[in-house]
Formats: structure tokens, sequence, C-alpha cells
């Protein structure tokens, strides 16, 4: 008996110093939150033990990519349909660029072939019909496979006069959360704003909405002309708390319907490192959830920012499915290219759910695949569904896909197997004169529900690639990097130095010295591999 009230005496002692212990540790973790909002996420020990006991050691590269499989080669007489949405996204290359210049390895999912080279600009015609878009295609040799081809397809948006852009009805949706502290995330942010407010005009109107453990509105939709108030709502803006994407998301979407403009430009700009841990934070809840607000009309920018915990993966979904496109910010330069220089292509849509279809002719194609455009594949049945979304253009975007072709006659190691049916007709086209492909555009007006179609044949008629424009050559050499940060398995020449030569040709005038930039890129990865 005397044991057993000793036992308990020692339970009763124990209990009484633990609830001391939590008192005190709880006062502290309250003077943390009073003092320093950021402190209680960033100065998590690294080395935390877990309930067994067990240290965790916390992974600072905490970056999410969504998985990539390289297209494969189809066979035109089984397959000669291939069908896609256009990708203005831009955000892979800028996000390669960062990873090289830090040394870093590349993560193959990183590299979308198709930002890569949608990064550039190109030399295409303007319009001059009252499509929205002019098509031009060029064919020539493939630097990478020599006995292969290769098929360039460009659109070039119509250039709009600012003064002749719509009213903007524009709402910020800033992520504040302790994540967000790093200089290269919160401040340089800020400054990133800043430079698309410059572009804007005072009929145009600006709301802020901001969210860390919650959300809530920074500034109600003000005029552009107020932009003391709107300043000065941005420099009251710390990082913070947790990350509740999705209560910001349903924020941001109701302060821009309020103040919806019918035949303007309403548009969320989301800024964040996409590291939702609060609420709708899964890629499958925020899919479904932008999805739904992508039927208010109201179109989406993503702008991503950091390193470490960066979750691309989330970024690029709502980009994709909520009407919008998506940039990644590593610096100012890059800011000011996508907000500054390139403002109207980024922000005011001419044309969405713009689609493409392409059939190949058997006569002159063996074999074919897609470059890049992996994720923006669609059914072929999807082309004429206006139900079925697709990417959107931009005032004076240029948009670029590339084919493999792998020619007949061509004995090529990639080229599939073809079996033995019973019942399809395995004969070529005939009657179609030297037709390589029908390449056809669906798209809607911004504000339309409706799909219009337009058409373009392509002629069997290419020429070697010392005669292909420099456009064709440059657009190739990028698609030719991405291949090799890929470490695809369906090209023979990996060589960095041919790369390089190709870019060269293909450099033309490179005003704004994104060319040439691109130059040094390869070279600096080439010190990494070593």
């Amino acid at each position: 008996m005397k044991k057993v009230s000793l036992a308990i005496l020692a339970i009763v002692l124990l209990e009484s110093c633990g609830k001391k212990k939590e008192e005190t540790v709880n006062a502290s973790l309250m003077e943390m939150k009073v003092d320093s909002p950021v402190a209680l996420k960033e100065d998590i020990s690294e080395d935390s033990p877990d309930e067994g006991g067990k240290n965790i050691e916390t992974d600072q590269n905490d970056e999410e990519y969504a998985s990539l499989i390289e297209n494969p080669f189809e066979l035109t007489k089984s397959q000669p349909v291939s069908t896609f949405s256009i990708d203005v996204d831009n955000a892979s290359y800028s996000n390669i660029r960062r990873m090289i210049n830090e040394g870093q390895t590349v993560d193959k999912n990183a590299v979308r072939i198709e930002e890569m080279v949608n990064y550039f600009k190109y030399d295409y015609p303007q319009p001059q019909n009252n499509h929205p878009f002019s098509i031009h295609t060029e064919y020539s040799d493939s630097p990478w496979n020599p006995q292969h081809k290769v098929l360039k397809i460009g659109l070039q948006g119509k250039n709009v006069p600012m003064n002749n852009l719509p009213p903007s009805n524009i709402v910020f949706l800033i992520d504040t959360s302790g994540s967000m502290a790093e200089e290269n995330k919160l401040p340089l942010l800020k400054e990133s704003l800043k430079i698309l407010l410059n572009q804007l005009r005072p009929h145009d109107k600006v709301g802020i909405v901001a969210y860390a453990g919650s959300a809530g509105v920074v500034l109600p939709s003000t005029s552009a002309s107020e932009k003391g108030e709107i300043l000065e709502a941005f420099s009251k803006l710390e990082a913070g708390g947790s990350t509740a994407g999705g209560e910001g998301i349903e924020l941001a979407y109701k302060l821009a319907k309020e103040n919806f403009i019918k035949g303007g430009n309403n548009r969320v700009v989301l800024a964040t490192d996409g590291d939702f841990n609060v609420g709708t934070s899964s890629v499958a809840n925020l899919e479904t959830l932008i999805e739904e607000k992508r039927k208010s009309g109201i179109f989406l920018t993503c702008l991503g920012y950091g390193m470490g915990n960066y979750k691309d993966d989330k970024m690029e979904t709502l980009a994709d499915k909520g009407n919008g496109n998506y940039a990644y910010i590593d610096n100012l330069q890059e800011a000011n290219k996508f907000l500054g220089k390139e403002f109207a292509g980024s922000i005011y849509t001419i044309a969405k759910d713009v689609k493409v279809q392409i059939e190949f002719n058997p006569k002159y194609v063996n074999s074919y695949r897609l470059i890049g455009y992996e994720n923006r594949k669609l059914r072929n049945e999807d082309f004429e569904n206006d139900k079925i979304d697709a990417g959107e253009l931009g005032s004076g975007h240029t948009v670029t896909a590339l084919y493999e072709i792998i020619p007949v006659n061509v004995n090529s190691e990639f080229l599939p197997k073809e079996g033995k049916l019973k019942y399809s007709s395995n004969a070529s086209a005939k009657g179609f004169g030297d037709e390589l492909a029908t390449v056809k555009f669906r798209y809607k007006k911004p504000d339309g529900d409706k799909s219009t179609e337009i058409s373009q044949i392509v002629r069997n008629s290419g020429s070697g690639i010392s005669s292909a424009s420099p456009d064709f050559k440059f657009a190739a050499s990028v698609a030719w990097f991405g291949l090799v940060l890929r470490d695809s398995k369906l090209i023979k020449n990996k060589n960095l130095n041919a790369v390089e030569s190709l870019a060269k040709e293909g450099k033309n005038r490179d005003e704004e010295g994104y060319r040439s930039e691109f130059m040094r890129l390869v070279q600096s990865y080439k010190s990494i591999r070593k």
C-alpha cells in the first residue's frame, strides 16, 4: 500500500512540472508572435525530434515539380492527327536560369521545353485580317537528329495600342506568409508590382488582398491614379504566419467580381512561392477551386518567387486551369520584362481557349512527335468541343511549337515499330500534291463562348538548316538545350558546343539582349556539367 501511495505522489509531481514547463513554453511562443511574426516559422530547428524521439532533417531544397513524360514518336498511318493547347507561360526558362546561375543541378521536371522556346519573341508578321493572330510555318532539317526534319509553327498576336486597350480591374493577391520573408520573395514582389502599377492608366482600378494564416482586403478597389495610396498599402505588407492560399483566392475573386468591368480586363494577379499549407492546398483541390472561378470571366496571372520551397506544380495548375499565364520572377530584370516591356501581352487577353490541331500526310511523314507541351496535349475530339479549356493569347504575344518529323523512306532508330493490321487501310494519302500537313486553329474572343476555326496548309518544301531563318535556328537551339537538360532518350547529338553555335547563327537582331543571355547560360551549364 505504501508503494502505491508513493507511485501516485510521483505521478502528480511529474504532471505538475510538465504543466509549468508547458506554460513557460506557451508564454515564450506568445512573445515570439508579438515581437516577430516570422520567427516562429523560420526559427524551427532543422534537427527537431519527431514523436518517436528520432531527429528529422529538414530538406532545404523542398521544391516541387509535376512529373513529365517525354512525348514519343507517333506513326502517321495509325495516328495522323495531333492536338494541343497553346502555352504562353515562360516560367520554366527563368526558373532554369536561376538554377544554372546558382550552380545547381537542374531538375529535369522543371524543364518545360515549350516555355523555354516561348520565353523569346520571334519575327512573325502581324495579322492582316480580322483574326487576332497570324500563322507562320517553316520546315527544315533537325539539328539534333540529322536525318529528321523539324516543323516550326508560329502564332503572332495582334499588337493592340495601349490607348485602345480596355479598362482594367486588377486585384493583387499577395502571399504574406512566413515563407515569403526572404529578400528574393516579398521585397522583390513589392518592387515587381510597382513596375506593373506604372503601366496602368487613371481609369484602371487596383485592389489588394493579402493572405497568411487568414486572408484580408488591404486596399479596396482604387483608381490607379491614386498611386500614393496604393504604394503605401504595398509598403505596409510584412511576412508572417502560415499560408491559407485557398481563402485568399476566394476573397480576391470576390473583390474582382464586385468591381467587374463589362468588356474590360478583369484579372487577379497572384504573387506567391506556391507553398500553400492551410485550407485548400492540394493540387487537385486548387484545380477544382480555380476551374470554378474561371467561369466568372476573370482571368489570372501567376507570379512565382523564391527558391528552396518553391511549388511550381501548384503555380502551373492555377495558371493552366484559371484562364491564366504564369511567370517566374527571379530578379528585377525579369520583372521589368514580364510586367514592364511585355505588359500588354502579359495582362491583356485578345484570344482565349486557343487550340491547335495538325494532320500529317502519310505520303511524306512516316512518324512525328510534338516537342514539349506534354501537359498541354488534348484529345483529338476536344478540338471542336467549346467546353474544353485551352490557353490564352495576349496582345503582341508570339507562340511557337516544334514538331520533329521522320520523313518517309528514312531509316531511323527512333521510328516506332509498325504492327500488322488486318482491317485498317495502309494506303498513303493521294491527290493532295505536296501537302505535308494541314494545321487548324480554334479560338474564342475574350468574352465569347463560341470558337472560330482557321486553317493553313504546310507544303513539303523545306530547305536545309543552313538556309533556315534566324528564328528557326534560335528556336531549335533553345529546344535542343531543353532536350539535353531533360536527358532526352530521343536525340543522338547532345553536344552543347553545337547548341551554342546554332544559337549564335540565330541571334539576329537582339535588341534586348535575351538571346545573348541564353548563349551565356549554355556556357555556364557546360562548366557545371563537367
